[in-house]
C-alpha cells in the first residue's frame, strides 16, 4: 500500500500549548458571535451526504446499512441522510451538519458545482471533508477521496467485454459508449478506462464506434430515450454497449427489445452488481457487471471518517480491506503523481472486480452482497446458473 508521506510529531507539551491556544481561540470566535458551526476534532459528529435513490439503489439499500455498522461499532453520533437528487436540498444538509457541529462530512455530492461549494463551506467551518465515490473538480478539494480505482472500473469493462466483441465473429463490429453524467467526474475516469480499449481497436480498423453520449444525472430514464435515439439513427446497427452502469445497461436492453434486437447476442457492460443487474447476466442479456464490494468502499470511508474526527494520519487506518492511497488533482480530478502536494487530495483506491456468471458464485454471492434468492427470482429462476446454484 502506499504511503502518505508524513512529517516526525511534536512533543506532547507542544500539543497541550497548541491545543490550548486553539481553544482560547475558539471561545474568542464565540464572543465574536459567530454563528457557523464545526465540532472539534474527536467530539463532533458524522454526517454522510448520500446523493439519491434512483440512479442506484445502492446508496440505500447498501451504502447506508454498512455506514451504520461501522459508525455503531465505532459508538460515534452520526446521521445519514439522502438528498434525493436535489442539490439544494443536499446544500441545506450540509449546512444542517454544520450547524449540528459536526466534525466530519462524508459527501457523495450530485454534481461538482453544489459539492464544491458544501466542500469549501464545510472547510470555512472547521469541518473535515471525505468525497466519497464521486470526486468534485474545480473546488479546493477534501481531506480525503474514497472511491474504486475508476479508471480501472472502465477497463474491466473492456477486459470482459473485448473478447466477447471479437467472438461475433463481425467483419467490423459497431460499438457504442453509453456513459454516466458529465455532472460527475467519475463518468469521465470510467469512460477513460474503456474508450482506451474502443478507441484503439477503432483506429486499428476492427471496429467502428457509433455513438458515444453521456446520460445527464445517470438517469435511466434518460438513458433509454438516449439509447432509442442511437437505435434509430444507426438503423438497429448495433452490435455492442458499453453502459457504464447496471441502470444504463438496463436502459439499453429495453431499447434493444423494444426495437425488436435480441440483447443476448449483443454483448453489454454494467457497474454495481446490483440485483437487477445481476439477473440480467444470468439472463444473458447482459455480458458483465463490474463490482464494487460496497461494503468495503463504505467501512473504508468510515475508516477515513474516524480517523479525520480523532486527528490521525491517513496512513494508520486498519479496516480490512485492500487500498492504496495515492493522489487526485482536486482542479481536473486526474490521478497526481503523489498523494500530497499543493493541489492534490489523498486518495484511498481499492480494486474493482469483473463479475460474470462464471465468478459471480465465489464474488457478490460468497461476499453475501448478493443472495441467490434475489437473484434467481421470476424468469432468471429457470437459468443454468441458478438451476445450479439454487
Amino acid at each position: 500500500m502506499s504511503k502518505l508521506r508524513t512529517g516526525s510529531r511534536p512533543p506532547k507539551l507542544v500539543w497541550a500549548l497548541l491545543l490550548a491556544v486553539a481553544a482560547l481561540a475558539l471561545v474568542a470566535a464565540g464572543c465574536g458571535g459567530d454563528d457557523e458551526g464545526g465540532g472539534a476534532a474527536g467530539d463532533g459528529s458524522i454526517w454522510v451526504l448520500l446523493p439519491d435513490s434512483a440512479s442506484s439503489d445502492r446508496w440505500e439499500a447498501d451504502d447506508r446499512r454498512f455506514f451504520e455498522e461501522a459508525f455503531d461499532e465505532a459508538g460515534v453520533d452520526y446521521n445519514i441522510v439522502n438528498a434525493e437528487g436535489d442539490a439544494a436540498n443536499q446544500q441545506s444538509q450540509a449546512e444542517q451538519a454544520i450547524a449540528d457541529g459536526a466534525s466530519v462530512i462524508l459527501l457523495t455530492s450530485l454534481d461538482t458545482g453544489s459539492g464544491g461549494s458544501i466542500i469549501e463551506q464545510a472547510k470555512e467551518a472547521g469541518v473535515k471533508v471525505v468525497e466519497y465515490d464521486r470526486f468534485n473538480t474545480g473546488s479546493s478539494g477534501g481531506d480525503a477521496y474514497v472511491s474504486f480505482d475508476n479508471v480501472k472500473v472502465g477497463a474491466t469493462m473492456a477486459e470482459v467485454l473485448e473478447p466477447a466483441i471479437d467472438a461475433l465473429g463481425l467483419d467490423k463490429p459497431r460499438v457504442v459508449m453509453l456513459n454516466g453524467g458529465e455532472e460527475d467526474n467519475n463518468s469521465f475516469l470510467f469512460k477513460d478506462g474503456y474508450s482506451a480499449t474502443v478507441q484503439a481497436r477503432v483506429d486499428a480498423g476492427d471496429w467502428e464506434l457509433v455513438a458515444d453520449q453521456f446520460t445527464p444525472g445517470w438517469d435511466n430514464a434518460e438513458g433509454l430515450k438516449i439509447m432509442e435515439q442511437i437505435l434509430v439513427s444507426a438503423d438497429n446497427k448495433v452490435d455492442a454497449v458499453f453502459a457504464a452502469n447496471d441502470g444504463l445497461a438496463q436502459s439499453t436492453i429495453t431499447a434493444l427489445e423494444s426495437a425488436g434486437l435480441d440483447p443476448t447476442t449483443i454483448p453489454v457492460s454494467g457497474q454495481d452488481a446490483t440485483a437487477a443487474g445481476m439477473q440480467n447476466v444470468v439472463l444473458g442479456k447482459q455480458t458483465m457487471s463490474v463490482y464494487k464490494p460496497i461494503e468495503a468502499e463504505a467501512k473504508v470511508a468510515a475508516a477515513v471518517a474516524l480517523a479525520l474526527r480523532a486527528g490521525d494520519d491517513l496512513e494508520s487506518i486498519d479496516p480490512g480491506y485492500d487500498f492504496e492511497i495515492i493522489g487526485i488533482n482536486s482542479e481536473d480530478g486526474k490521478p497526481a503523481e503523489s498523494a500530497d502536494g499543493d493541489g492534490v487530495v489523498p486518495y484511498v483506491a481499492l480494486v474493482p472486480i469483473g463479475v460474470t456468471t462464471e465468478n459471480m458464485a465465489d464474488t457478490v454471492i460468497a461476499d453475501g452482497f448478493r443472495t441467490v434468492e434475489e437473484i434467481c427470482a421470476g424468469d432468471a429462476a429457470s437459468t443454468d446458473w441458478c438451476q445450479e446454484n439454487s
